[in-house]
């Protein structure tokens, strides 16, 4: 199989510009090709993963990529699809997520070994020594404004309103393909199915100014089966860096995918084999209960992205949280573990009875209620149960003399900070 028709078996393939020349020039030899990250943010997200995991299989397969972040593209910001103009950035904070960007970036492709080692790109180093007068006399006269309007990504923008600023963005994405294809002989890019018309905007630049033919592949916009998107704009982001979503948050992200995407979701994100995932699915297909796709798919992709120790790390929190194994682990992993549950600081004020300190915390609403709470053994703390009314926390109820862990039921957890 080659690694084009894998992409596709993978449903890695949206929108290509022309598929049997660009499939024979994968085929044929080394192909330089390109993906762009615009800085909008301090980190990535798995929007953004699709197209960086198919970066990084054309790398394994021998094509050399080079990543571009968008120093000066991320001044502006992209349009499309985008229902109001984003808010412009200082030139400073942009630096600034350039660099966090680039780091990430780095942990997928190899920028070290081989004769088609990864290069990274930043278009600010063309754009930022780029007089209005020359881009405009050099590029702009090969653009038409009908062309530009008629662009899905804008078209709807045109009729509530968009600025010049955003309206030229397409000219400025075309233009990083034209200078990558002039510099490094890339011919391909790869970015998100919304990007067609901006990627496009550099093929047609590549074949009117340098007479040259270039191709685009575009990933699909991955969402669930009920149709909900990955990504920072449906306030659903899932950040690729672990001080933003914690590993524990990243597999437990992957854990609950529902079984209609798990197999399709194993294709897209890991780098097991198609037949390795045909033969998951029989195995999940007869037991879905088990979630056997959904645990392999967490271990596989927190891996890839966070490493082997902080997917071990996220499996103990998972496993150990369960089992209402509490003291089993550190503060630093309850607070991965627990970090979305309701939480209350300790003031020196407070009665440290557990039935005062259930209702000061806000756990229940009534001393009454803390009560029979506490009668009926629905009250743990560290994950053992307390039914004595005159029970009053101590230092040994501080987990590293930082927290304490406070379950009502099976499953309501509160944690009291020191």
């Amino acid at each position: 199989m080659t690694i084009f028709d894998e992409l596709k078996e993978r449903g890695l393939i949206f929108q290509t510009t022309d598929e049997d020349s660009l499939k024979k020039a994968l085929e044929e030899g080394t192909v330089s090709y390109y993906t762009g990250y615009d800085p909008t943010a301090d980190s990535l997200h798995l929007g953004h993963l699709v197209a960086i995991l198919t970066s990084r299989r054309l790398q394994l397969a021998g094509h050399k990529p080079y990543a571009l972040v968008g120093g000066a593209t991320g001044l502006i910001g992209d349009p499309s699809f985008k229902d109001a103009e984003r808010n412009l950035q200082t030139k400073e904070t942009v630096q600034g997520w350039v660099k966090k960007i680039q780091n990430q970036l780095s942990r997928f492709l190899d920028f070290d070994n081989g004769d088609n080692k990864a290069v990274m790109v930043n278009n600010y180093d063309w754009f930022g020594s780029i007089s209005f007068i020359d881009f405009l006399r050099d590029v702009g006269k090969y653009f038409t404004v009908n062309t530009m309007m008629s662009k899905e990504s804008v078209k709807k923008r045109i009729e509530t309103g968009i600025s010049y600023t955003e309206f030229a963005y397409q000219i400025m994405q075309g233009y990083d393909f034209y200078e990558l294809n002039q510099k490094y002989n890339v011919t391909l890019q790869i970015g998100g199915s919304d990007q067609w018309g901006n990627m496009t905007a550099g093929t047609e630049l590549i074949r009117r100014k340098a007479d040259k033919t270039a191709h685009v592949i575009t990933v699909p916009l991955i969402t669930d089966s009920t149709g909900k998107k990955f990504g920072k704009s449906e306030g659903n982001a899932v950040w690729l860096d672990a001080d933003k979503t914690s590993p524990y948050e990243m597999y437990q992200f992957w854990l609950n995918v529902m079984d209609d995407d798990a197999v399709r979701f194993l294709k897209i994100f890991t780098f097991l084999s198609l037949d390795e995932i045909a033969e998951i699915e029989k195995q999940f297909d007869g037991a879905r209960h088990e979630r056997l796709a959904q645990k392999i798919l967490a271990r596989e992709v927190v891996t890839l992205v966070h490493g082997q120790e902080a997917y071990q790390e996220a499996l103990k929190i998972t496993e150990q949280l369960f089992a209402g194994n509490i003291k089993n682990l550190s503060a630093i992993e309850l607070k991965q573990g627990l970090s979305n549950v309701p939480n209350y600081a300790i003031q020196k004020s407070d009665s440290l009875n557990i039935v005062d300190i259930l209702v000061t915390a806000q756990i229940v609403n009534s001393k009454r209620q803390a009560r029979e709470d506490v009668q009926n053994g629905a009250i743990y703390i560290n994950g053992e149960r307390i039914q004595d009314l005159d029970y009053t926390l101590s230092a040994t109820d501080k987990i590293d003399n930082e927290l304490t862990v406070i379950r009502r039921g099976k499953k309501k957890y509160f944690v009291l900070t020191y």
